[in-house]
C-alpha cells in the first residue's frame, strides 16, 4: 500500500524528466531556409545568406563584393573572388570616373610618353573604341550644347526600329517647325522615301528634315525624344538632355564629350551606323529624279583643304551658332580602333575641329598602350534578372535571426512548447533522441512498477 504512491510519483517524474528534455535539448541548426516563408530568402534570386545593406530595397550584392565596414556581413569571411567579377570591379571603378569628373587634361602616361597636344577646344576626349578605355580627356563631363553630333543618339536609338526598307509619303505637316539656319538634305513633300534614303541624308548632309521625317515613321517627335533619353540613361550617358532630336540648338539641351564618345562608340557596333556613317557621297531622291549629295565630315572627305585622315571611318560633325564646330570621329589602325570627340574649339576657323580631332588620333595611336586609363566609355552593368528559386544548403549563421527582428513574430504564448517553437524548430536528431530517451525512461518506471507489485503480492502471501 505504500509502494504504490511511491512508483505512482516516480512515473510521474519520469515523465515531467522526459517532457522538460524535449524543452532543454540543444536544438540542432536550422534547416535549409523555404524561400516561400524565410524573409530571409524571400526575393527571388536572393542567394542564401545574403545581407541588404545600405538602404531599404537595394539589391544583394555580389558574392565578392566587399561589405561595408561595420556590418555584419563584413566580420566573416569574403567569398573569393573570380576574375570575371575582379575585371567587373576595375571596370566599375574606371567608370566611376574620378579623374574624368576632374577639370582640366587627364591624362596619365608612362615614362617616356608624349604629353597629348595642347588644343583649344572646350571639351575632348580620346579613347579605346574596343574596350572602351578613355586614354586621355579635357573636361570630359562639361555639359555643352552638342550641335549635330546629338543625331549619333538618334540614330543608335531609331535605327533598330525601322527597317530600311521602310517607306514614307512625306507631308508639309511633317517639315514645320524646322529650325531657322537648319541644316537640310532636300526632303519634298509629296515624295515617297526610304529610310535608307533619309538616312543617308542624316549621315551626309546632316538634314534636319529627314531627322523629322525619321521621327514620324519612329511614332512621332515626342515619343522619339523619350526614347534617346532613355537610351541615353541606359547607356550611362547622364550629362545628356535632349530636346530636339536633330541637336538644333534648344534651351536645356546639352551633352559632353564623354557621352558623345558613348554614342559614338555604340554605334561602331551597329553595321548599318558604320556603313552610313563612312559613306562619303550618294543620290538623293528628289523630283522626278535624284540629285548627288556629299558626307559633311571633311576629315572623312578630304573637301575644303582639310586632308582626310588614314583610316577614318567617320561618325558624325556638326555645328550651330551656341555649340561652335563640334565633332565625333573614329580611325581604324591594323587592329587599332581609336574615336575622339571634340567640342567647340576656340581658335584655328573653320577647319579647327578636324585638325584638333586629327592631333588627338595622331596622339591616341602613339600612346596607346602606353598610358593608363583614366576612364571607360563602357555602359553600366544591366541589373541581372532573377535567378531560379532553389533549395539552398542553409542561410550562414545569424541571417534567420537578423530577418526574425526585423520581421518580430506575433506575442509568443507562455507555455513551454511555444517558448520551445520561438526559438527554432526541433531538427535534425533531437526530436528521436529525446522521444527514445523518454520511452526508455518510462519503461524504466513501468518496470519499477511491476516489480513493485509483485513484491506486495507476496508480502500479502
Amino acid at each position: 500500500m505504500i509502494i504504490r504512491p511511491v512508483t505512482r510519483s516516480a512515473l510521474s517524474g519520469t515523465v515531467a524528466l522526459a517532457a522538460g528534455l524535449l524543452v532543454l535539448l540543444p536544438v540542432s541548426p536550422p534547416a535549409a531556409a523555404d524561400s516561400r516563408t524565410d524573409p530571409a530568402v524571400r526575393a527571388p534570386g536572393l542567394p542564401a545568406g545574403a545581407v541588404i545593406a545600405g538602404f531599404p530595397g537595394a539589391p544583394p550584392a555580389a558574392p565578392g563584393t566587399p561589405a561595408p565596414s561595420g556590418s555584419a556581413a563584413a566580420s566573416r569571411p569574403a567569398a573569393p573572388t573570380t576574375p570575371g567579377r575582379a575585371a567587373a570591379s576595375l571596370d566599375a571603378a574606371a567608370r566611376d570616373g574620378s579623374l574624368l569628373r576632374r577639370s582640366g587634361v587627364q591624362v596619365r602616361p608612362a615614362r617616356g610618353t608624349p604629353a597629348p597636344p595642347e588644343l583649344s577646344a572646350l571639351s575632348w576626349l580620346v579613347a579605346d573604341a574596343r574596350t572602351g578605355e578613355v586614354l586621355a580627356a579635357r573636361d570630359a563631363h562639361r555639359p555643352l550644347p552638342p550641335a549635330s553630333t546629338l543625331k549619333t543618339l538618334f540614330a543608335i536609338t531609331t535605327l533598330p526600329r525601322l527597317s530600311e526598307h521602310a517607306k514614307r509619303l512625306v507631308t508639309d505637316e511633317e517639315l514645320d517647325d524646322i529650325g531657322p539656319g537648319s541644316s537640310t538634305v532636300g526632303v519634298v513633300p509629296g515624295v515617297r522615301y526610304e529610310a535608307a534614303d533619309l538616312w543617308r541624308g542624316v549621315f551626309l548632309s546632316s538634314g534636319n528634315d529627314a531627322v523629322r521625317v525619321l521621327s514620324e515613321m519612329n511614332g512621332g517627335l515626342d515619343a522619339t525624344v523619350k526614347q534617346m533619353r532613355d537610351k541615353a540613361k541606359l547607356l550611362g550617358a547622364r550629362d545628356t538632355h535632349v530636346v530636339s532630336p536633330d541637336g538644333y540648338d534648344a534651351p536645356g539641351q546639352v551633352s559632353s564629350a564623354y557621352d558623345l564618345a558613348v554614342f559614338g562608340r555604340t554605334g561602331l557596333a551597329s553595321p548599318d551606323f558604320v556603313r552610313y556613317s563612312s559613306t562619303v557621297d550618294a543620290e538623293f531622291p528628289g523630283y522626278g529624279g535624284t540629285f548627288g549629295i556629299m558626307n559633311t565630315n571633311r576629315l572623312l572627305t578630304g573637301a575644303d583643304g582639310v586632308e582626310a585622315y588614314p583610316g577614318l571611318i567617320g561618325v558624325k560633325n556638326g555645328y550651330t551658332t551656341e555649340a561652335g564646330y563640334t565633332l565625333i570621329a573614329a580611325a581604324r589602325h591594323g587592329d587599332r580602333t581609336l574615336l575622339v570627340t571634340v567640342m567647340n574649339p576656340q581658335w584655328g576657323g573653320v577647319h579647327a575641329v578636324y585638325e584638333e580631332a586629327r592631333e588627338l588620333l595622331d596622339w591616341g595611336f602613339k600612346a596607346q598602350g602606353r598610358v593608363t586609363p583614366v576612364g571607360s566609355l563602357r555602359p553600366p552593368p544591366a541589373p541581372l534578372p532573377p535567378r531560379p528559386t532553389v533549395e539552398a544548403a542553409g542561410p550562414e549563421p545569424g541571417v534567420v535571426e537578423k530577418a526574425v527582428r526585423a520581421h518580430p513574430p506575433s506575442p509568443a504564448p507562455a507555455s513551454p512548447a511555444a517558448r520551445a517553437a520561438e526559438s527554432g524548430p526541433v531538427t535534425g536528431t533531437v526530436l528521436p533522441v529525446a522521444f527514445i530517451g523518454a520511452a526508455a525512461l518510462a519503461a524504466l518506471a513501468l518496470f519499477l512498477v511491476r516489480r513493485g507489485r509483485g513484491r506486495g503480492a507476496e508480502s500479502g502471501h
